[in-house]
C-alpha cells in the first residue's frame, strides 16, 4: 500500500504540473491533479488484481510478493 501511496503522490504532482502548463489555471490544475490520478490509482489497483489472477492461472508467482518482510 505504501508503494501505491507514493505512486499517487508522484502522479498528483505530475498531473498538476502538466495541467498548469496547459491551462495556466491553479484551480483547474488542482482539480485535475486530484481527480485524474485518483481515478488512475484506483484503476491501477484493479489492473494489478487482474494481472495477479492471470499470473495465478498460469502458475507464475509475482516477484514482489515473495515470503518474508515487505520490501
Amino acid at each position: 500500500m505504501l508503494k501505491t501511496a507514493t505512486f499517487a503522490a508522484c502522479h498528483f504532482s505530475v498531473a498538476f504540473g502538466v495541467a498548469y502548463l496547459l491551462t495556466g489555471s491553479v484551480g483547474v490544475s488542482g482539480l485535475l491533479a486530484v481527480v485524474e490520478p485518483l481515478v488512475n490509482t484506483v484503476a491501477y489497483h484493479f489492473h494489478e488484481k487482474v494481472w495477479d489472477a492471470v499470473r495465478a492461472r498460469r502458475g507464475i508467482a509475482r516477484p514482489d510478493r515473495r515470503l518474508g518482510p515487505a520490501h
